[in-house]
């Protein structure tokens, strides 16, 4: 094949693929083998969704629903582009009875639109607006499968891991922020077996980038006021500043963040105990870390007297704050990329930190979606979390395939957690 990323070869019969597909699957869900016809991309595929627990049988869960789905729309940077997907792909949805659909960096659907019949049938499979569809949740999907590894991806009737999607062809493309980097999400074309063409590759791919190139000209055409700090899951992190993309060392990231926590400013002397925990640290060695920080983003936007930044600052870690404080607890994982700075040993930072994970972690207990919870726990940061397990456990319904394996690694961990517990020595 030329192109492993497009699902059939020039002359290939469809139906006698879907058959020797559909052998290949049951192969794989009954015996853990994956062989030729599979594509590599697939086959990966399949893997990640095994590991993951995902059900070969399961549907899409609905997570965002009514006012909370409008109001995460509504502010998701991919509103910006709707207007030129509907321009793009409408038409082309419609003629060809598909359906058009965008959804977030986690999988989620956020828009579903087309053909009135097809979106109907897709109902079905809950292929709407506020579900599910990250590749950890439904197996080997054209929107989420591209989430996953970042690039353009199609998706061929019986490659789709849950069998209920099975009728189904898709074709999506990532698309990313053009002055972060960071993946908002993936436009997506879903219909019939039509689609398995390298065209529908190519054409959603073109959406994509056109997409990027759109967001890149809003952005120069709108006056830009503020600064971006991303710091979630970062050692260092970003700082975007009038399309100028800054890495920062650790110290000025730690510094920046506090920065950014305290619009009002900052003393030296404040600094000094948010930075150090050596009390005797001299100020010298912050004035110094400060000069060269001042260097770096220009005297325009670092003030002194009390230290402040001089614009304001779309940080992501006041992002999820905001969002927890609203309520809006999935719209808050969605943009909790990690925890804090996870190396700084900043006093402040560390405190910013571990309240930032505490009240996420306690939203989720308290909202019970095991969606969300599951995110959580198969995060890198969530592995060990034991309150979420339980939490999982507790929200999983008796007989659900996923209820064993979070039941397992609950049992492990609190076998782990007693254990260690037991080896403390005792207080003298």
């Amino acid at each position: 094949m030329t192109d492993p990323w497009v699902a059939l070869e020039p002359g290939t019969d469809p139906a006698e693929r879907v058959r020797e597909l559909r052998r290949a699957h049951t192969d794989f869900t009954t015996q853990g083998m994956v062989a030729r016809p599979v594509r590599p991309v697939v086959a990966d595929s399949w893997r990640r969704s095994a590991r993951a627990k995902v059900s070969p049988d399961g549907t899409a869960r609905v997570e965002l629903a009514d006012g909370e789905l409008g109001s995460y729309r509504a502010e998701h940077p991919l509103a910006r582009v709707m207007p030129l997907f509907r321009e793009l792909m409408s038409t082309f949805a419609m003629d060809g009875e598909h359906l058009l659909a965008v959804c977030d960096a986690h999988g989620r659907l956020l828009w579903v639109e087309g053909h009135t019949g097809t979106r109907t049938r897709a109902g079905q499979m809950n292929f709407v607006p506020g579900a599910r569809w990250a590749e950890s949740a439904m197996g080997t999907n054209a929107p989420g499968t591209a989430v996953a590894v970042g690039r353009p991806v199609q998706v061929f009737a019986t490659e789709h891991f849950s069998r209920p999607v099975q009728p189904w062809t898709c074709a999506a493309a990532p698309v990313h922020d053009p002055h972060t980097g960071r993946l908002l999400g993936a436009v997506d074309i879903t219909g019939g077996d039509r689609l398995a063409h390298p065209h529908s590759l190519a054409f959603v791919q073109a959406v994509a980038r056109a997409a990027e190139a759109q967001l890149a000209l809003d952005r120069g055409r709108t006056p830009d006021t503020g600064v971006a700090l991303h710091a979630l899951g970062r050692n260092e992190a970003l700082l975007v500043a009038h399309g100028r993309k800054m890495r920062l060392s650790r110290r000025h990231s730690e510094i920046v963040v506090l920065l950014a926590g305290h619009p009002e400013g900052l003393t030296g002397d404040q600094l000094l105990v948010g930075l150090y925990e050596d009390e005797s640290m001299s100020p010298v060695t912050l004035r110094a870390e400060l000069s060269r920080l001042r260097v770096l983003l220009g005297a325009e936007l670092l003030a002194s007297r009390p230290y402040r930044l001089t614009q304001p600052v779309d940080a992501d870690f006041t992002l999820v704050q905001r969002r927890l404080a609203a309520g809006a607890v999935s719209g808050a994982m969605s943009a909790y990329n990690g925890p804090l700075l996870p190396c700084s040993q900043a006093p402040e930072v560390a405190r910013v930190r571990d309240r930032l994970s505490c009240a996420l972690r306690g939203a989720l207990i308290d909202r019970g979606d095991p969606q969300l919870l599951a995110d959580w726990a198969h995060s890198p940061w969530g592995g060990d979390d034991l309150d979420i397990w339980r939490a999982l456990v507790a929200a999983t319904e008796h007989g659900a395939p996923e209820r064993a394996p979070a039941e397992a690694v609950t049992r492990a961990l609190d076998e782990e957690q007693s254990a260690a517990t037991w080896l403390q020595p005792p207080r003298s």
